[in-house]
């Protein structure tokens, strides 16, 4: 019963992560890594079958093995927070808004320490310098 859980959650999440590729302002990138995570515990063969994916593979390789997170990435997250706010701005009481620029500029903290390629790795490593949180 629970790898059924965790195979819906991995295709509720795959689903979402499809809709968040052709859909401006959905991230599709968590919704990956969560059904890589979903699969991992319910489905071995969808596991390996997102792992080959020709769009999602690579993605989910370079972060697992090398913490890499994608500039391309990271400027489109940082768009879609700020397109978001702006339109809280207009329809959201101000202490929403704040809260929420807060919790927002903390994740572009935490995903801006992370390397931007396979290059910016190896040449953090090659120097001894931290990958992401962690050395």
């Amino acid at each position: 019963m629970r790898g059924l859980l965790w195979k819906i959650s991995g295709f509720i999440s795959l689903g979402l992560a499809y809709i968040g590729v052709v859909t401006p302002g959905i991230p599709w990138s968590i919704f990956v890594v969560f059904a890589a995570y979903s699969f991992a515990k319910g489905s071995p063969k969808m596991h390996q079958w997102l792992y080959g994916h020709k769009l999602f593979g690579p993605f989910l390789t370079n972060w697992e093995t090398k913490k890499v997170f994608p500039l391309k990435a990271k400027y489109f997250m940082i768009l879609t927070m700020m397109s978001s706010l702006a339109i809280m701005y207009f329809t959201v009481p101000i202490n929403g808004v704040i809260g929420t620029g807060i919790l927002m500029s903390l994740v572009a903290v935490w995903a801006w320490r992370y390397p931007s390629s396979v290059e910016e790795y190896n040449s953090r490593k090659a120097n001894g310098e931290r990958i992401g949180w962690t050395k």
